[in-house]
């Protein structure tokens, strides 16, 4: 993997005050990016910040919700006047619940989660793509989820979410690999974040999730820093010929790269209907 590509570039990560934000804004910028980190909360938005200055990186820090269109085009003016334009954009921000059946679910929290995973990514992405197309260059990085892919019950808002994500991305991509913009979709794995334990030591999470306690009982949890490696991998243009995909923890993306054709021509890491022949 060259990184060389990152250095000099403006990225901005959203949810970028602590967990996996914070592990990509980090990654970046030890890779020589001008990192700005967006969250709601400022507290920890400093914190990020000056965990990246201290060790020599560049970084400002814009407190933002990206579920709100106003909010969000405040981030990105303010972002620009300060790095300038957005080379790379991590959708990273989220949230999980309810959890629990969905007739019991409350109907403004579960829209909230749709609110924040899926329209606050179609909300950064469209406040930095203009510039994007504009240049011919940009990348974009959805932080999506292998629940995306699958059922899971008791999950439904955050299913839903991630996989009208990982949809919206291959579309995206379809729309935008013309203009020389390459966006993918990316399951982090299962990290030890404050969200999952949050979720654990919820009563909800124990009633309804009682197995997600054991991934990290059985240490099938994975480090942060396998999802950074995947987020500079991406951000290095490393794998622009699959703009649209979804990549994996713990799957070596380089390998997939390597076999690109078969990617391409089995359709491989998208969503699609399969039918009888």
């Amino acid at each position: 993997m060259h990184t060389d590509e990152l250095r000099g570039c403006t990225a901005l990560v959203t949810g970028g005050g602590r967990g996996l934000g914070r592990a990509f804004a980090t990654a970046l910028a030890e890779a020589g990016a001008a990192v700005a980190i967006a969250a709601r909360s400022r507290d920890q938005l400093v914190q990020t910040e000056t965990l990246i200055r201290d060790h020599g990186g560049a970084a400002v820090s814009v407190t933002a919700d990206v579920s709100d269109p106003d909010s969000v085009r405040a981030m990105v003016m303010q972002v620009e006047n300060a790095l300038g334009p957005v080379d790379l954009l991590v959708n990273n921000a989220g949230t999980g619940g309810p959890f629990g059946p969905t007739w019991e679910a409350d109907a403004e929290e579960w829209w909230s989660c749709l609110e924040i995973n899926l329209r606050g990514a179609f909300l950064c992405c469209h406040a930095v793509l203009p510039s994007m197309i504009a240049r011919g260059r940009g990348r974009i990085i959805n932080v999506a989820s292998g629940a995306g892919a699958a059922p899971i019950a008791y999950m439904s808002a955050y299913v839903t979410s991630k996989a009208a994500l990982i949809h919206f991305t291959e579309t995206l991509a379809a729309e935008t690999r013309p203009r020389g913009i390459a966006v993918f979709s990316i399951h982090p794995g299962t990290v030890r974040t404050s969200l999952s334990e949050d979720l654990m030591r919820s009563a909800k999470g124990r009633r309804w999730l009682p197995w997600f306690r054991g991934i990290f009982e059985r240490g099938e949890d994975v480090s942060p820093d396998a999802a950074s490696r995947l987020v500079l991998f991406l951000a290095s243009g490393a794998a622009d010929r699959l703009s649209g995909r979804f990549f994996m923890v713990p799957e070596d993306p380089a390998e997939v790269v390597r076999r690109a054709g078969e990617v391409e021509s089995d359709d491989l890491y998208v969503l699609r209907l399969r039918r009888l022949t």
